[in-house]
């Protein structure tokens, strides 16, 4: 099958999602790990497969905000319960599933000033790890989740840095964390961090910002960005004495582009680190047979990459893309609270 094939070019296959049911059919194929975040837990309620949880939970008595972040907690707990067997077997190196800290923190009417999201995100990333194994934290590379990262790291916890859309966010996250990592009071045994970098969203502000990039350079960009922060980051741990892998997180890799195969992000980068595949493009990648090889190191022709410098304004991209993202990052809890109220007043009915 061709996920074997892409977990053999040197890939670790990690689940878009903390579905129980995709969770056990994706460890059977080779997935090690999987991320959550507010989609997918408003998926699964919508589902109605979870009412029962969802009326013991309102019987008890809890508001809307605690049912969402008690069903996140149950499912992320279920699905760690699954990957854990790895974390053992990986001593820690693989094996993990990421929970999201409250994304309603960079609501731009609901968060907070800035020290207190800082403080804010380093409570609940504390709160939400105390006593987890394999669950990694995942905080976003806004001005305030950056902020936190170099206390949680020296708290012990592991991280996962999510939003990152630029080399600049990519090496403030690190820095931060590496800075946390040297004053652990445990040492660098168990330091694990990853840096989730979106693919896709890059080649749709391309098509919308940059009509001019020729055709050879238009959605190329996404995987040249991801490519450069990858070999960054291998050139940053090569000295430092980490036991643990410190990874890239390859995500955002289903394609948005009809054009494109739905593979197209996915054989770019295999071959290491991790890749976060949405179930749809998992399901793509197990009906093809055409095997994969390692890409991941393997940039475009010099006369492409030449024209991306001269073409794409980073920090225009990274400012676009992050008002954007914080968008999507906080809105999908606001609609799974009202997911959440409407069902309760269902219920009331």
């Amino acid at each position: 099958m061709s996920l074997q094939s892409l977990i053999a070019s040197g890939t670790k296959l990690w689940l878009d999602s903390v579905d129980p049911q995709l969770v056990v059919s994706s460890r059977a194929v080779g997935a090690t790990g999987a991320t959550s975040n507010p989609v997918i837990v408003s998926d699964l309620i919508n589902s109605g497969r979870f009412d029962q949880q969802l009326d013991a939970l309102i019987a008890a008595g809890l508001n809307d905000e605690q049912i969402a972040w008690q069903m996140t907690d149950d499912l992320v707990r279920q699905a760690q319960d699954v990957f854990l067997p790895v974390w053992q077997e990986s001593s820690g190196n693989d094996g993990y599933v990421s929970f999201e800290v409250d994304p309603l923190l960079e609501d731009e009417q609901l968060g907070p000033p800035h020290q207190q999201r800082v403080r804010r995100y380093v409570e609940l990333a504390r709160q939400w790890a105390r006593g987890h194994k394999n669950r990694m934290i995942k905080v976003p590379a806004t001005a305030a989740g950056l902020a936190s990262l170099e206390d949680l790291a020296a708290a012990g916890l592991t991280l996962n840095v999510t939003l990152i859309f630029t080399l600049r966010q990519y090496q403030a996250a690190r820095d931060a964390i590496w800075r946390g990592a040297q004053r652990r009071t445990d040492g660098l045994d168990r330091f694990k961090s990853v840096y989730s970098i979106f693919v896709s969203r890059v080649d749709v502000y391309t098509a919308q910002h940059l009509s001019q990039l020729s055709a050879r350079a238009q959605g190329m960009v996404g995987i040249v960005n991801a490519k450069r922060i990858w070999i960054d980051n291998r050139e940053f741990w090569a000295d430092k004495p980490c036991p643990l892998d410190q990874e890239i997180i390859f995500a955002s890799t289903g394609t948005k582009n009809p054009e494109h195969t739905p593979d197209r992000y996915v054989r770019a980068f295999a071959g290491s680190d991790i890749e976060t595949n949405p179930p749809a493009t998992n399901d793509y990648v197990a009906s093809h047979s055409e095997p994969f090889t390692r890409q991941v190191d393997l940039l475009p022709a010099a006369e492409i990459l030449s024209e991306i410098d001269a073409q794409v304004d980073m920090q225009h991209l990274e400012d676009t893309l992050m008002d954007e993202g914080i968008a999507k990052f906080a809105d999908p809890q606001k609609d799974l609270l009202a997911l959440i109220a409407k069902k309760r007043a269902a219920r009331a009915a």
